[in-house]
């Protein structure tokens, strides 16, 4: 699935993803490649996914290997037709 991170000031992330864990209101939760449709408010922690390919470390992105990791203030996502759209703080 297509997994896009966005916050205000830039988009962190763009790229095809095997599996999300989201930190939602009631708990983490985990998004994998063809999950129904979702919309859920995300609180503060760590969003973290396995990436489909080599992503490269940068200021918010925490990688290993293919599991990269960024900290989030909370936010909103959605997912629809295999693309899962954060919109974090």
């Amino acid at each position: 699935m297509l997994l896009e991170i966005i916050t205000p000031e830039k988009s962190l992330f763009k790229g095809e993803v095997n599996s999300v864990s989201l930190p939602g209101l009631d708990g983490v939760f985990q998004v994998l490649n063809h999950h129904a449709p979702i919309i859920s408010s995300l609180k503060s922690g760590e969003l973290r996914f396995e990436a489909a390919n080599t992503v490269e470390a940068t200021e918010f992105l925490q990688v290993s290997g293919t599991a990269v990791s960024v900290q989030i203030k909370g936010g909103v996502a959605e997912l629809n037709n295999q693309k899962l759209i954060v919109l974090a703080e």
